[in-house]
Protein backbone atom coordinates (compact mmCIF):
# COMPACT_ATOMS: atom_id res chain seq x y z
CA UNK A 1 0.00 0.00 0.00
CA UNK A 2 1.27 3.47 -0.95
CA UNK A 3 0.94 6.29 1.52
CA UNK A 4 2.36 9.68 0.44
CA UNK A 5 2.31 13.10 2.96
CA UNK A 6 4.21 16.39 2.02
CA UNK A 7 7.35 18.09 3.79
CA UNK A 8 9.40 20.62 2.13
CA UNK A 9 13.61 22.07 2.15
CA UNK A 10 14.87 25.17 2.30
CA UNK A 11 17.25 26.61 -0.19
CA UNK A 12 18.56 30.17 1.21
CA UNK A 13 15.59 32.10 2.59
CA UNK A 14 13.26 30.54 0.25
CA UNK A 15 11.16 26.61 0.75
CA UNK A 16 10.26 23.94 -1.91
CA UNK A 17 7.81 21.52 -1.74
CA UNK A 18 9.25 17.71 -0.97
CA UNK A 19 6.86 14.53 -1.66
CA UNK A 20 6.95 11.79 1.14
CA UNK A 21 6.04 8.14 -0.46
CA UNK A 22 5.97 5.19 1.94
CA UNK A 23 5.30 1.20 0.17
CA UNK A 24 5.44 -1.43 3.09
CA UNK A 25 5.35 -4.63 0.40
CA UNK A 26 7.08 -8.44 0.13
CA UNK A 27 10.50 -8.42 1.26
CA UNK A 28 13.20 -7.49 3.63
CA UNK A 29 15.30 -3.90 4.57
CA UNK A 30 14.99 -0.69 4.38
CA UNK A 31 15.68 1.76 1.81
CA UNK A 32 15.39 5.38 1.39
CA UNK A 33 15.58 7.16 -2.07
CA UNK A 34 15.67 10.40 -3.36
CA UNK A 35 19.22 12.19 -2.76
CA UNK A 36 19.17 12.24 0.64
CA UNK A 37 22.14 12.98 3.58
CA UNK A 38 23.18 10.84 6.82
CA UNK A 39 20.77 12.55 8.81
CA UNK A 40 18.15 12.21 6.77
CA UNK A 41 18.92 8.49 6.16
CA UNK A 42 19.24 8.22 9.88
CA UNK A 43 15.63 8.40 10.97
CA UNK A 44 14.86 4.37 10.38
CA UNK A 45 16.40 4.00 13.71
CA UNK A 46 14.37 7.23 14.95
CA UNK A 47 11.61 6.35 13.81
CA UNK A 48 11.72 2.72 15.04
CA UNK A 49 12.33 3.82 18.47
CA UNK A 50 9.06 6.15 18.49
CA UNK A 51 6.74 3.61 16.60
CA UNK A 52 7.92 1.42 19.62
CA UNK A 53 7.75 3.49 22.75
CA UNK A 54 3.64 3.84 21.86
CA UNK A 55 3.20 0.61 20.76
CA UNK A 56 3.09 0.50 17.08
CA UNK A 57 5.49 -2.34 15.36
CA UNK A 58 7.92 -1.36 12.45
CA UNK A 59 6.90 -3.92 9.52
CA UNK A 60 9.66 -6.63 9.02
CA UNK A 61 9.17 -6.45 5.70
CA UNK A 62 10.12 -4.28 2.57
CA UNK A 63 9.63 -0.70 3.41
CA UNK A 64 10.56 2.11 0.32
CA UNK A 65 11.03 5.62 1.59
CA UNK A 66 11.28 8.14 -1.64
CA UNK A 67 11.68 12.17 -1.38
CA UNK A 68 10.64 13.45 -4.51
CA UNK A 69 11.82 15.28 -6.58
CA UNK A 70 14.73 13.01 -6.55
CA UNK A 71 17.94 15.24 -7.50
CA UNK A 72 17.17 17.94 -5.17
CA UNK A 73 19.12 16.95 -1.72
CA UNK A 74 17.25 16.66 1.31
CA UNK A 75 19.17 17.57 4.78
CA UNK A 76 18.32 17.45 8.11
CA UNK A 77 15.90 15.36 10.71
CA UNK A 78 13.13 17.26 10.37
CA UNK A 79 11.46 14.06 7.84
CA UNK A 80 10.79 11.86 10.72
CA UNK A 81 7.57 12.58 11.28
CA UNK A 82 5.98 12.35 7.86
CA UNK A 83 7.76 9.26 7.53
CA UNK A 84 6.87 7.62 10.75
CA UNK A 85 3.30 8.48 9.67
CA UNK A 86 3.57 6.96 5.77
CA UNK A 87 5.12 3.85 7.16
CA UNK A 88 2.32 3.44 9.81
CA UNK A 89 -0.71 4.06 7.01
CA UNK A 90 1.19 2.21 4.47
CA UNK A 91 1.59 -0.56 7.00
CA UNK A 92 -2.24 0.16 7.54
CA UNK A 93 -1.62 0.95 11.22
CA UNK A 94 -3.24 4.19 11.19
CA UNK A 95 -6.38 4.74 9.55
CA UNK A 96 -6.52 8.45 9.48
CA UNK A 97 -10.57 10.43 9.28
CA UNK A 98 -7.70 13.18 7.85
CA UNK A 99 -6.08 12.87 4.68
CA UNK A 100 -2.08 13.06 4.98
CA UNK A 101 -1.65 14.67 1.60
CA UNK A 102 -3.35 17.51 2.55
CA UNK A 103 -1.01 18.73 5.53
CA UNK A 104 2.92 19.38 5.33
CA UNK A 105 4.06 18.01 7.85
CA UNK A 106 7.64 18.88 9.54
CA UNK A 107 9.22 17.65 13.10
CA UNK A 108 12.38 15.61 14.43
CA UNK A 109 11.35 12.90 16.34
CA UNK A 110 13.48 11.78 19.75
CA UNK A 111 13.81 8.23 20.73
CA UNK A 112 10.62 8.49 23.25
CA UNK A 113 8.15 9.89 20.43
CA UNK A 114 8.85 13.73 21.95
CA UNK A 115 9.13 16.08 18.64
CA UNK A 116 12.02 18.29 18.60
CA UNK A 117 11.98 21.95 16.83
CA UNK A 118 13.11 22.48 13.35
CA UNK A 119 14.91 25.20 11.41
CA UNK A 120 13.12 27.24 8.57
CA UNK A 121 9.60 27.13 9.63
CA UNK A 122 8.60 30.80 8.50
CA UNK A 123 9.83 30.47 4.64
CA UNK A 124 8.29 26.39 5.10
CA UNK A 125 5.01 28.01 6.47
CA UNK A 126 4.67 30.71 3.26
CA UNK A 127 5.05 28.00 0.56
CA UNK A 128 2.35 26.08 2.79
CA UNK A 129 0.21 28.53 2.65
CA UNK A 130 1.12 29.30 -1.52
CA UNK A 131 0.42 25.82 -2.87
CA UNK A 132 -2.70 25.79 -1.01
CA UNK A 133 -2.79 22.78 1.47
CA UNK A 134 -4.58 23.17 3.95
CA UNK A 135 -2.64 22.97 6.97
CA UNK A 136 0.85 22.46 8.68
CA UNK A 137 1.32 19.83 11.03
CA UNK A 138 4.58 20.58 13.28
CA UNK A 139 6.94 20.38 16.61
CA UNK A 140 4.31 22.98 18.89
CA UNK A 141 7.56 24.70 19.38
CA UNK A 142 7.66 26.08 16.67
CA UNK A 143 4.02 26.54 16.11
CA UNK A 144 4.17 30.30 17.38
CA UNK A 145 6.30 31.27 14.37
CA UNK A 146 4.32 29.38 11.77
CA UNK A 147 1.16 31.15 13.00
CA UNK A 148 2.78 34.44 11.43
CA UNK A 149 1.44 33.25 8.32
CA UNK A 150 -2.48 32.85 8.14
CA UNK A 151 -4.99 31.64 5.77
CA UNK A 152 -3.32 28.37 7.09
CA UNK A 153 -4.05 25.69 10.02
CA UNK A 154 -1.15 25.35 12.50
CA UNK A 155 -1.41 22.03 14.21
CA UNK A 156 1.28 22.26 17.01
CA UNK A 157 1.95 18.56 18.40
CA UNK A 158 4.23 17.65 21.11
CA UNK A 159 4.73 13.90 20.43
CA UNK A 160 4.07 11.24 17.50
CA UNK A 161 0.90 9.96 19.10
CA UNK A 162 -0.60 13.42 19.02
CA UNK A 163 -0.09 14.10 15.69
CA UNK A 164 -1.46 9.95 15.05
CA UNK A 165 -4.64 11.46 17.27
CA UNK A 166 -4.60 14.48 15.22
CA UNK A 167 -5.07 12.69 12.00
CA UNK A 168 -7.97 10.44 13.46
CA UNK A 169 -9.97 12.92 14.15
CA UNK A 170 -9.53 11.80 18.08
CA UNK A 171 -7.65 14.55 19.41
CA UNK A 172 -9.00 17.92 20.62
CA UNK A 173 -6.03 19.94 19.39
CA UNK A 174 -7.06 23.25 17.60
CA UNK A 175 -4.87 25.11 14.77
CA UNK A 176 -3.29 27.96 16.64
CA UNK A 177 -3.92 31.77 16.00
CA UNK A 178 -1.84 33.96 17.47
CA UNK A 179 -2.43 37.62 16.84
CA UNK A 180 1.27 38.59 15.78
CA UNK A 181 0.37 41.96 14.47
CA UNK A 182 -0.48 43.14 17.90
CA UNK A 183 2.64 41.68 19.71
CA UNK A 184 4.88 42.95 16.94
CA UNK A 185 3.66 46.52 17.60
CA UNK A 186 3.90 46.57 21.10
CA UNK A 187 7.21 44.79 21.17
CA UNK A 188 9.47 47.05 18.48
CA UNK A 189 9.82 50.29 20.32
CA UNK A 190 11.07 47.55 23.58
CA UNK A 191 15.13 48.29 23.34
CA UNK A 192 16.95 48.10 27.31
CA UNK A 193 19.85 50.42 25.72
CA UNK A 194 18.42 54.20 26.00
CA UNK A 195 21.10 57.15 25.12
CA UNK A 196 20.19 58.82 28.01
CA UNK A 197 22.26 56.15 30.31
CA UNK A 198 25.44 57.84 28.04
CA UNK A 199 26.99 60.86 29.75
CA UNK A 200 29.20 62.79 27.46
CA UNK A 201 30.03 62.13 23.81
CA UNK A 202 27.59 64.69 22.76
CA UNK A 203 29.71 64.64 19.58
CA UNK A 204 29.70 61.42 19.00
CA UNK A 205 25.82 60.90 19.52
CA UNK A 206 25.56 63.43 17.08
CA UNK A 207 27.42 61.40 14.32
CA UNK A 208 25.85 58.68 15.06
CA UNK A 209 22.32 60.25 14.93
CA UNK A 210 23.55 61.42 11.25
CA UNK A 211 24.34 57.59 10.35
CA UNK A 212 21.39 56.76 11.34
CA UNK A 213 19.01 59.02 9.65
CA UNK A 214 20.88 58.27 6.30
CA UNK A 215 21.59 54.52 6.47
CA UNK A 216 25.71 55.06 7.14
CA UNK A 217 28.52 53.22 7.75
CA UNK A 218 30.70 54.49 10.86
CA UNK A 219 33.95 53.98 11.77
CA UNK A 220 35.08 54.95 15.87
CA UNK A 221 38.13 55.76 16.52
CA UNK A 222 39.29 55.85 20.38
CA UNK A 223 41.43 54.84 23.15
CA UNK A 224 40.26 51.96 25.34
CA UNK A 225 37.17 52.67 27.44
CA UNK A 226 36.37 55.95 25.42
CA UNK A 227 32.83 54.63 25.32
CA UNK A 228 32.54 53.14 21.67
CA UNK A 229 30.83 49.85 22.22
CA UNK A 230 28.50 51.17 24.71
CA UNK A 231 27.34 54.02 22.08
CA UNK A 232 27.62 50.97 18.98
CA UNK A 233 24.73 48.88 21.30
CA UNK A 234 21.90 51.86 21.41
CA UNK A 235 22.24 52.89 17.45
CA UNK A 236 19.09 49.93 17.32
CA UNK A 237 16.98 52.08 19.28
CA UNK A 238 17.50 55.15 17.42
CA UNK A 239 16.96 53.49 13.99
CA UNK A 240 13.29 53.72 12.72
CA UNK A 241 10.96 50.81 13.65
CA UNK A 242 11.03 47.98 11.62
CA UNK A 243 7.81 48.01 8.62
CA UNK A 244 6.03 44.91 8.49
CA UNK A 245 7.80 43.33 5.25
CA UNK A 246 11.08 44.23 6.67
CA UNK A 247 10.04 42.09 10.05
CA UNK A 248 8.99 39.19 7.81
CA UNK A 249 12.27 39.09 5.51
CA UNK A 250 14.21 39.29 8.71
CA UNK A 251 12.34 36.73 10.49
CA UNK A 252 12.54 34.62 7.44
CA UNK A 253 16.52 34.21 7.59
CA UNK A 254 16.46 34.21 11.45
CA UNK A 255 14.12 31.20 11.35
CA UNK A 256 16.76 29.69 8.41
CA UNK A 257 19.81 30.19 10.77
CA UNK A 258 17.87 28.40 13.44
CA UNK A 259 18.26 32.08 15.46
CA UNK A 260 14.50 32.49 16.64
CA UNK A 261 13.73 31.27 20.74
CA UNK A 262 10.75 28.75 21.53
CA UNK A 263 7.76 30.42 20.78
CA UNK A 264 9.04 33.09 18.86
CA UNK A 265 7.13 35.13 16.56
CA UNK A 266 8.22 38.29 14.27
CA UNK A 267 12.01 39.38 15.23
CA UNK A 268 10.20 43.37 15.95
CA UNK A 269 13.23 44.84 16.81
CA UNK A 270 16.20 45.66 14.70
CA UNK A 271 18.57 42.98 14.71
CA UNK A 272 21.79 43.90 16.38
CA UNK A 273 25.15 41.57 15.55
CA UNK A 274 28.43 41.79 16.97
CA UNK A 275 30.72 38.57 15.85
CA UNK A 276 34.76 38.18 17.67
CA UNK A 277 37.28 38.89 15.39
CA UNK A 278 38.45 35.24 15.33
CA UNK A 279 35.42 34.88 12.91
CA UNK A 280 35.75 33.02 9.77
CA UNK A 281 35.10 34.16 6.02
CA UNK A 282 32.08 31.48 5.95
CA UNK A 283 30.34 32.70 9.45
CA UNK A 284 30.82 36.27 8.62
CA UNK A 285 28.95 35.90 5.07
CA UNK A 286 27.47 33.02 5.29
CA UNK A 287 28.42 29.13 3.20
CA UNK A 288 28.78 25.77 4.04
CA UNK A 289 28.18 22.46 1.96
CA UNK A 290 24.79 23.57 2.51
CA UNK A 291 24.75 27.00 2.63
CA UNK A 292 23.53 28.98 5.60
CA UNK A 293 22.80 32.71 6.41
CA UNK A 294 26.22 34.68 7.89
CA UNK A 295 26.46 37.33 10.38
CA UNK A 296 25.94 39.77 7.46
CA UNK A 297 22.83 38.04 7.10
CA UNK A 298 21.60 37.94 10.14
CA UNK A 299 22.33 41.51 10.50
CA UNK A 300 20.06 42.03 6.80
CA UNK A 301 17.93 45.61 8.20
CA UNK A 302 19.54 45.72 11.41
CA UNK A 303 23.59 46.39 12.39
CA UNK A 304 26.44 44.84 11.94
CA UNK A 305 28.73 45.95 14.82
CA UNK A 306 32.78 45.37 14.42
CA UNK A 307 34.76 45.90 17.44
CA UNK A 308 38.28 46.59 17.53
CA UNK A 309 38.03 45.95 13.50
CA UNK A 310 41.77 45.65 12.83
CA UNK A 311 42.06 42.75 14.68
CA UNK A 312 39.83 41.08 11.95
CA UNK A 313 41.71 38.63 9.86
CA UNK A 314 42.07 40.88 6.23
CA UNK A 315 40.34 37.87 4.48
CA UNK A 316 37.18 38.06 6.58
CA UNK A 317 37.32 41.85 6.14
CA UNK A 318 37.78 41.83 2.50
CA UNK A 319 35.01 39.64 2.08
CA UNK A 320 32.40 42.36 3.12
CA UNK A 321 33.39 44.89 0.52
CA UNK A 322 30.89 43.01 -2.46
CA UNK A 323 27.82 43.04 0.16
CA UNK A 324 28.23 46.37 1.60
CA UNK A 325 28.02 47.49 -2.21
CA UNK A 326 25.19 45.48 -3.17
CA UNK A 327 23.39 44.81 0.01
CA UNK A 328 23.08 41.05 -0.69
CA UNK A 329 25.57 38.03 -1.04
CA UNK A 330 25.45 35.36 -3.48
CA UNK A 331 26.68 31.86 -2.42
CA UNK A 332 27.30 29.28 -5.38
CA UNK A 333 28.27 26.17 -5.24
CA UNK A 334 28.46 22.87 -7.44
CA UNK A 335 24.77 21.75 -7.34
CA UNK A 336 23.24 25.35 -5.97
CA UNK A 337 23.38 28.79 -5.69
CA UNK A 338 21.94 30.80 -3.11
CA UNK A 339 21.34 34.48 -2.29
CA UNK A 340 20.71 36.24 1.26
CA UNK A 341 19.80 39.32 1.66
CA UNK A 342 22.35 41.15 3.52
CA UNK A 343 21.61 45.23 4.17
CA UNK A 344 22.96 46.39 7.14
CA UNK A 345 24.55 49.02 8.94
CA UNK A 346 28.50 48.57 9.08
CA UNK A 347 29.26 50.11 12.67
CA UNK A 348 33.01 49.52 13.71
CA UNK A 349 35.45 50.64 16.30
CA UNK A 350 39.43 50.64 16.57
CA UNK A 351 42.05 52.05 18.41
CA UNK A 352 44.22 54.29 17.14
CA UNK A 353 47.67 52.69 17.58
CA UNK A 354 48.35 48.78 19.42
CA UNK A 355 48.75 50.33 22.96
CA UNK A 356 45.63 52.22 22.13
CA UNK A 357 46.92 56.10 23.53
CA UNK A 358 47.94 57.56 20.25
CA UNK A 359 46.36 61.18 20.43
CA UNK A 360 45.26 60.60 23.67
CA UNK A 361 45.08 63.82 25.44
CA UNK A 362 46.84 62.48 29.02
CA UNK A 363 48.01 59.52 28.40
CA UNK A 364 51.59 59.12 26.07
CA UNK A 365 51.57 56.49 23.17
CA UNK A 366 54.37 54.11 23.39
CA UNK A 367 54.05 52.46 19.83
CA UNK A 368 57.23 53.01 17.75
CA UNK A 369 57.86 54.82 14.73
CA UNK A 370 55.50 53.93 11.53
CA UNK A 371 53.63 51.24 14.15
CA UNK A 372 50.81 53.87 13.84
CA UNK A 373 50.56 53.44 10.29
CA UNK A 374 50.92 50.12 10.36
CA UNK A 375 48.18 49.08 12.58
CA UNK A 376 45.71 51.38 10.30
CA UNK A 377 47.23 49.67 7.15
CA UNK A 378 45.23 46.31 8.09
CA UNK A 379 42.20 47.93 7.49
CA UNK A 380 42.48 48.37 3.39
CA UNK A 381 41.42 51.47 1.62
CA UNK A 382 38.62 49.63 -0.29
CA UNK A 383 37.26 48.88 2.65
CA UNK A 384 37.30 52.48 4.58
CA UNK A 385 35.99 53.84 1.32
CA UNK A 386 32.51 52.09 2.31
CA UNK A 387 32.94 53.84 5.59
CA UNK A 388 30.92 56.70 4.95
CA UNK A 389 31.68 58.85 9.00
CA UNK A 390 34.94 58.50 10.21
CA UNK A 391 34.62 59.74 14.18
CA UNK A 392 37.30 60.50 16.95
CA UNK A 393 36.23 59.30 20.27
CA UNK A 394 37.91 60.98 23.21
CA UNK A 395 37.20 59.87 26.73
CA UNK A 396 34.96 61.37 28.95
CA UNK A 397 35.83 63.56 31.86
CA UNK A 398 34.97 63.33 35.73
CA UNK A 399 33.07 66.34 35.45
CA UNK A 400 30.76 64.77 32.56
CA UNK A 401 30.60 61.14 34.27
CA UNK A 402 29.56 62.96 37.48
CA UNK A 403 26.98 65.09 36.07
CA UNK A 404 23.26 64.74 36.88
CA UNK A 405 21.90 66.35 33.72
CA UNK A 406 19.72 64.11 32.05
CA UNK A 407 21.06 63.26 28.74
CA UNK A 408 18.51 63.16 25.44
CA UNK A 409 16.90 59.92 25.56
CA UNK A 410 16.89 57.49 21.99
CA UNK A 411 13.24 58.07 21.53
CA UNK A 412 13.89 61.86 21.24
CA UNK A 413 16.74 60.91 18.70
CA UNK A 414 14.24 58.54 16.92
CA UNK A 415 11.93 60.88 16.38
CA UNK A 416 14.34 63.14 14.05
CA UNK A 417 15.90 60.39 12.46
CA UNK A 418 12.38 58.99 11.27
CA UNK A 419 11.68 62.64 10.38
CA UNK A 420 15.05 62.98 8.38
CA UNK A 421 14.03 59.14 6.79
CA UNK A 422 10.05 60.00 5.70
CA UNK A 423 12.17 62.45 3.51
CA UNK A 424 14.51 60.40 1.92
CA UNK A 425 11.47 58.25 1.00
CA UNK A 426 9.78 60.99 -0.86
CA UNK A 427 12.70 61.95 -2.38
CA UNK A 428 13.43 58.48 -4.15
CA UNK A 429 10.00 57.18 -4.86
CA UNK A 430 10.63 56.81 -8.25
CA UNK A 431 13.75 54.26 -7.38
CA UNK A 432 12.91 50.95 -6.20
CA UNK A 433 16.60 49.93 -4.97
CA UNK A 434 16.63 52.89 -3.41
CA UNK A 435 15.59 54.08 0.49
CA UNK A 436 18.26 56.16 2.30
CA UNK A 437 21.22 58.48 1.72
CA UNK A 438 23.74 55.75 1.79
CA UNK A 439 22.38 53.88 -0.97
CA UNK A 440 22.70 56.87 -3.42
CA UNK A 441 24.84 55.93 -6.48
CA UNK A 442 27.06 58.56 -8.22
CA UNK A 443 24.44 59.69 -11.09
CA UNK A 444 21.59 60.28 -7.92
CA UNK A 445 24.83 61.76 -6.29
CA UNK A 446 25.30 64.56 -8.47
CA UNK A 447 21.65 65.22 -9.07
CA UNK A 448 20.22 65.39 -5.21
CA UNK A 449 23.19 67.07 -3.83
CA UNK A 450 23.42 70.70 -5.42
CA UNK A 451 26.00 72.65 -3.12
CA UNK A 452 26.19 75.95 -4.95
CA UNK A 453 29.97 78.32 -5.40
CA UNK A 454 30.32 78.91 -1.85
CA UNK A 455 29.83 74.96 -0.81
CA UNK A 456 31.73 74.04 -3.96
CA UNK A 457 34.65 76.90 -2.72
CA UNK A 458 34.82 75.12 0.75
CA UNK A 459 34.85 71.77 -0.57
CA UNK A 460 37.41 72.49 -2.86
CA UNK A 461 39.76 73.98 0.07
CA UNK A 462 39.01 71.40 2.58
CA UNK A 463 40.51 68.51 0.02
CA UNK A 464 43.39 70.43 -0.64
CA UNK A 465 44.05 71.96 3.18
CA UNK A 466 43.25 68.90 5.08
CA UNK A 467 44.40 66.41 1.89
CA UNK A 468 41.59 64.63 1.87
CA UNK A 469 41.30 61.92 -1.02
CA UNK A 470 39.50 61.80 -4.02
CA UNK A 471 37.19 59.03 -2.54
CA UNK A 472 36.01 61.52 0.14
CA UNK A 473 34.27 63.74 -2.50
CA UNK A 474 30.68 61.32 -2.69
CA UNK A 475 31.08 60.59 0.93
CA UNK A 476 31.01 63.96 2.21
CA UNK A 477 28.29 64.79 -0.38
CA UNK A 478 25.70 62.16 0.68
CA UNK A 479 26.67 63.09 4.59
CA UNK A 480 25.68 66.75 4.00
CA UNK A 481 22.59 66.03 2.20
CA UNK A 482 21.26 63.67 5.68
CA UNK A 483 22.57 66.41 8.06
CA UNK A 484 20.41 68.60 5.79
CA UNK A 485 17.29 66.53 5.99
CA UNK A 486 18.09 66.39 9.93
CA UNK A 487 17.46 70.08 9.63
CA UNK A 488 14.53 70.02 7.53
CA UNK A 489 15.87 71.78 4.64
CA UNK A 490 15.55 71.17 0.94
CA UNK A 491 18.98 72.38 0.14
CA UNK A 492 22.78 71.70 1.36
CA UNK A 493 23.91 74.62 3.14
CA UNK A 494 27.39 75.53 4.13
CA UNK A 495 27.43 74.74 7.38
CA UNK A 496 26.05 71.02 6.84
CA UNK A 497 28.91 70.60 4.46
CA UNK A 498 31.14 71.93 6.94
CA UNK A 499 30.28 69.05 9.35
CA UNK A 500 30.50 66.31 7.14
CA UNK A 501 34.33 67.34 5.98
CA UNK A 502 34.78 66.77 10.08
CA UNK A 503 33.72 63.50 9.53
CA UNK A 504 36.41 61.96 7.40
CA UNK A 505 39.74 61.70 9.67
CA UNK A 506 41.31 58.94 8.41
CA UNK A 507 41.10 60.23 5.02
CA UNK A 508 43.49 62.72 5.77
CA UNK A 509 47.49 62.93 4.74
CA UNK A 510 49.61 62.21 7.97
CA UNK A 511 46.74 61.76 10.20
CA UNK A 512 49.00 58.75 11.74
CA UNK A 513 51.87 60.50 12.03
Amino acid sequence: MLAKTYGSAVYGVDAAMITIEVTVGQGLGFFMVGLADSAVKESQQRVEASLKYFGYKMPRQKIVVNLAPADIRKEGSAYDLPIALCILQSSEQLQPHKNLDEYVIMGELSLDGILRPIKGVLPIAIEVRRQGFKGFILPAENAYEAAIVNNIDVIPVETLEDAITFLQGRSGIEPLVVNTRDLFFTTQNDYPSDFSHVQGQENIKRALEIAAAGGHNVIMIGPPGSGKTMLAKRIPGILPPLSLPEALETTKIHSVAGKLGKRATLVSRRPFRSPHHSISDAALVGGGSFPQPGEISLAHNGVLFLDELPEFKRTVLEVMRQPLEERRVSISRAKMAVEFPANFMLIASMNPCPCGYYNHPDKECVCGPGVVQKYLNRISGPLLDRIDLHVEVTPVSFDQIASTRKAESSSEIRARVIRARERQTERFKDHDDIYSNAMMPPEIVKEVCQIGEEGMGLLRTAMDKLGLSARAYDRILKVSRTIADLAESDHILVEHLSEAIQYRSLDRENWAG
